[in-house]
Parts: C-alpha cells; structure tokens; sequence
C-alpha cells in the first residue's frame, strides 16, 4: 500500500519487516515460514534431513530414471560437502580444547 507521506511508509516497512522476522506469517507470505523441527544448525541436521530426502527420492514413482538420478547426484554432492564440514567441525573443537588446555595450564 503506497503511502504518501514517506515516515507512515517507513513505520509500515519497518513494522512489516519486525513479524516477517519474528515468524509471523503475514497476509502476503513472501517465504513460506520454515517450521521449527526443520530447522539446520549443524553438519549433522544437513545429513538427516539429505538421508530423508533422498529416500523420498528414490521412492518416488512418478520420477524418471535420469530425472531421479540428477536429484539423487545432487543431494549425494550436497552431503559430500556436509560430510566434509561436520570433519572440519569436529577437528576444529579438538584443537579449541587443546589450546584451552594449554592456556589453562600455563595461567
């Protein structure tokens, strides 16, 4: 809704970007909202929730074989790269825990 007066458009903007941040489905849904349980933070979530879509892939009847095997290709690119992020993850905290270590045993 266009508004004449540039500080009512400006509170409106800002209004409407707050619940679109907060999660707030408006009237308008731009980008549906993304329900908690599917939430990634870690490597790990990445590889379930990969695991569970190329098995719904697989399983799906109506996909051609070169169409299947292009989804089934990306996602296995896609976990490759998730793979390799959780190794780097899980060398990255050994070597905090190391250096925490060290400092706590030279303090």
């Amino acid at each position: 809704m266009p508004y004449k007066n540039p500080d009512k458009a400006r509170d409106y903007q800002r209004e409407y970007r707050r619940t679109r941040r907060s999660g707030d489905r408006c009237t308008t849904p731009v980008h549906p909202a993304i329900p908690l349980p599917t939430r990634l933070k870690t490597a790990a979530d990445v590889l379930e929730l990969l695991q569970e879509q190329a098995g719904l892939v697989r399983a799906d009847a109506d996909l051609g074989t070169a169409e299947r095997a292009r989804v089934v290709g990306y996602l296995a690119g896609v976990a490759l790269k998730a793979i390799e992020v959780g190794s780097l993850e899980a060398r990255l905290e050994e070597l905090e825990a190391v250096l925490k270590r060290r400092a706590d045993a030279t303090a």
